[in-house]
This record gives C-alpha cells, structure tokens and sequence, in this order.
C-alpha cells in the first residue's frame, strides 16, 4: 500500500483529474493526470469498476498490485494527480513483469517515473 500523502482524499480531487486530465491508454489500463501546484507531493489513485470484477477481493489484488509497482516512483516524483483505470480483468492473472511492462510507460508518460528506476 502506498503511504497516506500520496493517496487522494475526497470525490472533488477525482472528479478534477478526470474532468481536466491529460490521458494516455495502452490494452488494459488507462491513466489521467493533470498537474497540482498546491501540492509537494504526487497522488495516486487506481480505479478499478464492477463491471471488470464483482469481487472486492480481486479488485483490491489488482490495486495493491499496481500500487506496489508504482510505490517507488512517487517519492522522488513531482506533484501530479494521477488516476490509473483497469479495463480489463486480465490484470489479476497477467505476472509481475508483464504488468510492469505495460504501466511503467503509462507513469512515464504522467511524468511519475524516473529512469533510474525498473530499468
């Protein structure tokens, strides 16, 4: 789990990302941001509906997944609201590396991945 700073707060903070984002999707994911200068640090949410899994237990495996790829770029990363949606339940099945490969360009393109990292 990623730590309480870099998580959001409250519907208004989503409903502006999506409402004013930039957004890049690759086959299974999808992420909005959109820059926050009243903040220090990034914020990450991961956005997984009902219709991709009924099951609370494998949305949250999913989210916890994405949350521990992405937990290692958000301290050095600037202040970004990020919101990562999962289209596709074959996220809970696809390994470690795979889903590396396909979210890291997703953060790199928000700006939330430093090249030192996962390289």
């Amino acid at each position: 789990m990623i730590s309480q700073k870099f998580r959001f707060h409250g519907h208004n903070s989503l409903k502006y990302v999506f409402q004013h984002g930039q957004s890049e999707r690759n086959r299974h994911l999808a992420i909005k941001w959109t820059e926050n200068k009243r903040r220090r640090y990034p914020r990450l949410a991961v956005v997984i509906s009902k219709k991709v899994f009924k099951s609370a237990v494998k949305r949250n495996r999913i989210r916890r997944r994405i949350y521990e790829i992405a937990r290692p770029l958000l301290t050095d990363a600037p202040a970004i609201d990020a919101v990562i949606s999962v289209y596709s339940g074959e996220v809970l099945h696809i390994s470690h590396d795979e889903l590396m490969i396909e979210l890291l360009p997703l953060l790199k393109s928000a700006g939330l991945k430093s090249t030192k990292i996962h390289e």
